[in-house]
């Protein structure tokens, strides 16, 4: 089963190291991982998709305990099946004839990408959209020839609407919980925050 970890972690020229060789020692795959900083200074947000080799989701669980343990890492969410916005971007390079492009041209409006280099013979797409979109569009386009492809992977943030048709799928009644969605999330977070944050704000 593929699952997305969100991690934050201080900034640390070994760090993405032991994440990586825990990972790998849980006999996980690793399909993307991806680092970037994130709202808080000296911090990374880390966002990991794996595939589970294991049966059923203890171990997933499991991963996720022993990545919390790790020198400098501050918290560790499986958002897995929590309402998120993702995103991915990827660059294909295509090798095309006139009729080809023609047809391609006919999808920007389809897929939404952008068309950033061309010359005779050749076009490359850039497109940033969630990863189900992107697989649809690889899969329109294979009948092409595809010199080069490059993708990002994944980030991902939680939505503060709760809102998401796989979470829904999941949780049905998650709509119901709005507030305690929100509160749980950043109590886990930043705990000793969460604290000071109850008592400025009366929304929660």
């Amino acid at each position: 089963m593929k699952r997305t970890l969100s991690v934050i972690t201080e900034k640390d020229a070994g760090g993405l190291v032991r994440i990586i060789s825990l990972i790998t020692r849980r006999r996980f795959q690793i399909e993307s991982i991806t680092v970037g900083a994130c709202e808080r200074n000296g911090y990374n947000r880390i966002t990991i998709v794996v595939i589970n080799q294991r049966d059923g989701g203890d171990s997933a669980k499991q991963l996720t305990r022993q990545l919390r343990k790790l020198i400098n890492v501050v918290n560790v969410k499986d958002i897995t099946y929590l309402p998120t916005v993702q995103r991915e971007l990827i660059l294909i390079k295509l090798e095309v004839n006139f009729q080809e492009r023609a047809d391609i041209l006919n999808l920007v409006q389809i897929f939404r990408f952008k068309i950033v280099d061309v010359t005779d013979y050749t076009l490359i797409l850039e497109i940033t959209a969630d990863p189900g979109k992107i697989i649809a569009l690889q899969k329109v386009l294979e009948k092409y020839k595809i010199l080069e492809l490059i993708r990002t992977g994944e980030i991902g943030l939680l939505r503060e609407s709760n809102v998401s048709t796989s979470s829904l799928r999941e949780y049905p009644h998650a709509e119901d919980n709005f507030s305690q969605f929100n509160q749980d999330n950043i109590k886990d977070l930043f705990p000793q925050e969460y604290q000071i944050s109850m008592e400025e704000y009366d929304y929660f």
